[in-house]
């Protein structure tokens, strides 16, 4: 044998090299694939009043007139939403409080916001790889919104830019804004949390103003909506 011969490899050393190549490009694929089915919302505040935003995910901001926040949001997710927090006040260490919308007194936050609050909700590449998306008002009302795909061939959005506050019965009247009958009365004839449930005058008020948005938990068939998986959107405050 000559000094100079290269020694063949271990046949186990082949193999683990070959699995390990081929799991690093089933990681390059499946990024690849997430990075692409990623959803890009695109949160503006067109209001002549400041707004905080909130989402979850996502965390929350404070939104002058005009500006921008850009979330992105990992395909798969679903129970989410994005809403506006109105009249807060914070600290430097982000500690406060909102009339509208509050997140457990944080400016970024880790929940859900307290009523009355306008909600974009949304659930990305579920059945079929579809997009679920809605404008509910079951946590009541606080500024107007739309909701909208911005990319690819889906266009139908929502809007919701009724006087619902100036206009709001005076049973669910609140600082701010307007709440839902479920919230005052917490019944089930407004809650629809057990049995049979419709519409009622109080959801009513809801739904003749802004027909495309949740009026009552159980209004899906004229408030929910469907994109391609990949789509990307915008929420807009006072469109």
């Amino acid at each position: 044998m000559h000094l100079n011969q290269a020694k063949p490899s271990h046949p186990i050393i082949k193999n683990l090299t070959i699995e390990m190549k081929s799991l690093s490009i089933f990681l390059l694929i499946a990024l690849s694939s997430t990075l692409a089915n990623a959803a890009t919302f695109t949160i503006r505040n067109n209001c002549p009043y400041t707004v905080w935003a909130a989402a979850s995910p996502g965390g929350g901001r404070q939104l002058n007139s005009g500006q921008t926040w850009i979330l992105n949001i990992a395909a798969g997710t679903a129970g989410a939403r994005i809403w506006p927090r109105t009249g807060c006040s914070f600290d430097g260490a982000g500690r406060g409080r909102c009339q509208t919308g509050d997140c457990n007194g944080q400016l970024v936050c880790s929940g859900y916001g307290s009523p009355p609050n306008t909600l974009a909700e949304y659930a990305l590449n579920q059945f079929n790889n579809l997009d679920f998306f809605d404008i509910s008002l079951v946590d009541g009302f606080n500024v107007p919104m739309e909701f909208s795909p911005n990319s690819g061939s889906c266009s139908r959005g929502i809007r919701c830019t009724a006087d619902i506050n100036g206009q709001c019965p005076n049973q669910l009247r609140a600082p701010g804004g307007c709440n839902n009958p479920c919230t005052v009365y917490k019944t089930n004839q407004y809650c629809c949390n057990t049995g049979p449930c419709g519409p009622t005058d109080l959801s009513r008020f809801f739904k003749q103003r802004c027909p495309d948005a949740y009026s009552y938990p159980k209004d899906d068939p004229t408030s929910t909506f469907t994109c391609p998986g990949g789509t990307n959107y915008r929420v807009v405050f006072c469109p």
